[in-house]
């Protein structure tokens, strides 16, 4: 099993077309009870959606495309262990999905394992603060970790989980975090006041 996403835009007669390739082991979360979840995608995207689940590819189709781009981002988070309502967060032009590879950072599996851990902290403290301090949701899925909210927020739990994978201290990191949340709040604080 390949976890790499691919996709692929062909337009055809005003029809545009996404294919995409997902974990088999995230196609039943796609599909859903009865195809509920499937269903609910192509109604809010405005796509049709299909799933090979032998090979985990999914296509989408479609004339509307930001429904299709939106549908391709809410696939891709499923893909990369979100839930189909956290996913749909991403209906919000006010958030965004961002992935990061844990290759990048591994030297061996071992090593992908103790990163990983590194990530959730125990009993899942380190992700929870950085959600908590950015308003970005965390999925640790594999070998990358997916992030999803608030397009302020992305860059900064990107950076936090940087740090962390990069050696840093929890604690050093948890302090830095607690600064760019007032620094952002201030920044939200005189924007408002216009």
């Amino acid at each position: 099993m390949t976890e790499k996403i691919k996709t692929e835009a062909k337009p055809a007669m005003d029809v545009f077309v996404y294919e995409l390739k997902i974990p088999r082991d995230r196609v039943a979360v796609i599909i859903g009870q009865n195809g509920e979840t499937k269903r609910e995608l192509q109604r809010i995207t405005n796509t049709k959606i299909e799933v090979e689940s032998t090979e985990g590819i999914v296509t989408l189709s479609g004339k509307d495309a930001l429904g299709l781009y939106t549908g391709r981002e809410i696939i891709n988070a499923i893909g990369r262990g979100f839930s189909p309502e956290r996913a749909q967060m991403l209906l919000d032009p006010e958030n965004g999905y961002e992935t990061m590879n844990l290759k990048d950072y591994a030297r061996n599996e071992t090593d992908l394992i103790r990163l990983r851990g590194r990530i959730i902290g125990e009993d899942g403290k380190s992700r929870r603060v950085i959600e908590e301090m950015t308003d970005v949701y965390i999925s640790v899925y594999g070998k990358t970790v997916g992030l999803i909210g608030n397009i302020e927020g992305l860059p900064v739990a990107r950076r936090a989980i940087q740090a962390i994978l990069g050696g840093s201290r929890h604690a050093t990191v948890f302090r830095w975090l607690e600064g760019q949340r007032r620094k952002l709040r201030e920044r939200r604080m005189q924007g408002g006041s216009f």
